[in-house]
């Protein structure tokens, strides 16, 4: 190569150097030139669609925010749902067989024998196969069932009634009991009748409406006594008629006093518990209608 030539190559360079960003900026530029029209077409196009979302999401967000709000509202009751839920779950699993009405399972009497026969109740003793398949021997007290009575006269204050109650001493307690007049029924005698015969043997009272308030067993696990409470309204005074072993004192006593009793403990008897509580919580009830 030529002296003349090598000289003359780095200014050939220099030049092609110098014409390449010239070129490259007006290829820009074309690219430029040729686009903006097309982005200005697009967006104008899309204006329209862009103000109707804009619209639709201002429409949307006063419900979108009642939605949050509910939402937020029921999840405590959510939390609370799904708490009650996984208390239950375990009861589920041992709730006991269901067994309908009319078609209770009975134990199946292998013998029976009366080791005790009393003027009150008499004892057996009994060998079964209970309904679970278990063979036992049990020994219980027959007893021909009670009528229990909730005297009440409500006359002067039907919020709080004055309630008839007796007091007599108890042998099997080894102390005086506060009570409701009660007594053992008769063989295939009615409860009902059993229980006005008893009201007016032991208070002289006699009442003119009778209505039952609940039926329970008093022990149940070896005694068969089934108590039978009704409730007796629109009193009458009358003379007593006690048998000659019995001695009761009777008097009227507020429902609430006799509530208030119950809670400081000075009232044990079963039979007054439950039928005083009971009433009182239907009473309660009925004022809150």
């Amino acid at each position: 190569m030529r002296l003349e030539e090598r000289l003359e190559m780095p200014k050939k360079k220099k030049a092609v150097k110098a014409a390449a960003p010239r070129k490259a900026k007006a290829a820009k530029s074309k690219v430029k030139k040729s686009a903006k029209p097309k982005a200005k077409k697009t967006a104008k196009a899309l204006k329209p669609k862009v103000k109707k979302a804009l619209k639709v999401a201002k429409a949307l967000k006063p419900k979108a925010l009642k939605a949050l709000k509910a939402a937020k509202a029921l999840k405590p009751k959510m939390k609370k749902a799904l708490k009650a839920a996984k208390a239950l779950k375990p009861k589920a699993k041992k709730a006991p067989k269901v067994i309908l009405p009319g078609v209770e399972e009975t134990a199946e009497l292998l013998s029976s024998e009366t080791v005790f026969d009393g003027p009150l109740f008499h004892v057996v003793r009994d060998r079964l196969i209970e309904p679970g398949g278990q063979t036992a021997t049990r020994d219980v007290v027959r007893h021909n069932g009670s009528a229990v009575i909730l005297a009440i006269d409500n006359t002067k204050n039907k919020r709080d009634p004055w309630v008839v109650v007796e007091r007599q001493y108890r042998h099997a307690a080894g102390r005086f009991l506060w009570e409701l007049p009660a007594g053992k029924l008769e063989p295939g005698e009615d409860p009902l009748l059993g229980a006005q015969r008893e009201l007016a043997e032991e208070t002289g009272y006699r009442a003119k409406k009778w209505k039952p308030l609940v039926e329970y067993y008093a022990s149940p696990g070896f005694v068969s006594e089934s108590m039978k409470v009704f409730l007796a309204e629109g009193l009458t005074s009358g003379d007593t008629n006690l048998d000659e072993d019995e001695q009761i004192a009777f008097r009227l006593v507020k429902l609430s006093e006799i509530v208030k009793m119950i809670e400081k403990g000075a009232i044990l008897d079963g039979k007054t518990l439950s039928a005083v509580l009971l009433y009182a919580r239907r009473l309660a009830g009925k004022r809150g209608k």
